[in-house]
């Protein structure tokens, strides 16, 4: 890739690609956006701090995230991205509960490190040894399945269930709201944490700051990374509440090298302005482009009809058919839309600051590959 301005990326050739992925979630305010980016040019701060001195923008960042987190999460641990954030949420959970089983979604995706892959598809962690103890709900996920996940939990082993409030890499599958719901309640009777991963699904992309809001529910660990910095830096972050951070204070307890770089922590703060800033566009700009670029989908004639679930700008669209999805993404990215393999079908992560023209655009393509 040469380069990349707003719903579009260029490469080497110049040729032009519509992206409707935007890194899987990681420019969901647009590629180059002039807002973030101007701050960040401007930034004339130090080019490392260890996490041993303080740095006073490191605290901003720290109480800004609060601030706007979803229920008791006070306290932010630093680390480069969604993996790492991650895995510290595993190791918090296994400390504060001195138990380390967990339980995650069947086929979830959660990171690249050996622990994140332990409790993700069986399939990306084949290869290695060692796993941690996982265990998997099948979905879908209602009422029966909460009460599968609570009769495991009433053992009282299980030291955190992990799991996305929007499932993006299974064809953005919502959960049911009892679901939800039962699995808070039955996690708090069996002194179980409830970690939310939004390294995803955070900062608008379903149409609210965090995918954890529709639901109503306090989770005791949320997972942060990919939009933070509008993907100008890499950068992520653990949130807790005081009671399971406690249980990483002690001394050596962890450390990371690059996590809240200076730069970094300037595109976050530069990011979360951006946000407070436009807000009101933001939310109506999901609400309507999202029913706008579903409605589009919804006239294409696919051979087959396909199963279309959305939350915010997070579409996932699937099909009896489990290769016909896979032709359309090659298909697509060959005519110049860049989209994602998904559930049975692909899946849809544009810009939340797209318009019409480039839905038309997307859709135009879609039809001459459907």
């Amino acid at each position: 890739m040469r380069r990349q301005n707003g719903n579009y990326i260029y490469n080497q050739n110049g040729k032009k690609y519509l992206d409707l992925t935007m890194g899987w979630c990681v420019g969901n305010f647009g590629w180059n956006n002039l807002e973030i980016k101007t701050r960040v040019q401007k930034f004339d701060g130090p080019d490392y701090v260890s996490p041993d001195y303080i740095y006073k923008p490191w605290t901003e960042l720290a109480q800004r995230l609060a601030r706007v987190a979803p229920g008791r999460l006070k306290k932010s641990f630093r680390s480069t991205g969604g993996t790492e954030s991650v895995e510290l949420a595993l190791q918090a959970a296994m400390r504060f509960t001195e138990r380390s089983k967990i339980i995650s979604l069947e086929d979830a995706y959660h990171g690249d490190s050996l622990a994140a892959l332990s409790i993700g598809s069986p399939d990306l962690g084949k290869w290695y040894r060692n796993h941690l103890s996982a265990y998997r709900i099948k979905p879908p996920l209602d009422e029966q399945s909460a009460e599968r996940v609570e009769k495991r939990l009433s053992k009282r082993d299980i030291a955190a269930v992990i799991m996305e409030p929007i499932i993006c890499n299974r064809g953005v599958m919502i959960p049911d709201q009892v679901f939800m719901t039962m699995l808070q309640a039955s996690c708090r009777k069996h002194g179980t944490l409830l970690i939310i991963d939004e390294v995803a699904t955070g900062f608008w992309r379903t149409g609210k700051l965090f995918g954890t809001e529709h639901f109503d529910i306090e989770p005791d660990i949320l997972c942060l990374g990919k939009a933070i910095t509008g993907g100008f830096a890499p950068m992520g972050a653990m949130l807790a509440t005081g009671e399971v951070a406690e249980a990483l204070s002690e001394e050596d307890s962890y450390y990371s090298t690059y996590g809240r770089h200076p730069r970094s922590v300037e595109a976050a703060l530069a990011t979360l302005d951006y946000i407070e800033r436009n807000e009101d566009f933001l939310k109506t700009n999901i609400r309507e482009m999202g029913n706008y670029l579903v409605d589009q989908i919804s006239t294409l004639n696919f051979k087959s009809s396909p199963t279309i679930r959305m939350k915010g700008l997070a579409i996932g669209v699937g099909f009896k058919d489990e290769d016909y999805g896979e032709k359309i993404v090659d298909h697509a990215k060959n005519k110049g839309l860049l989209i994602s393999e998904g559930e049975n079908g692909f899946s849809l992560f544009p810009a939340l600051t797209i318009d019409r023209k480039a839905i038309d655009e997307a859709v135009d393509i879609l039809q001459e590959c459907v």
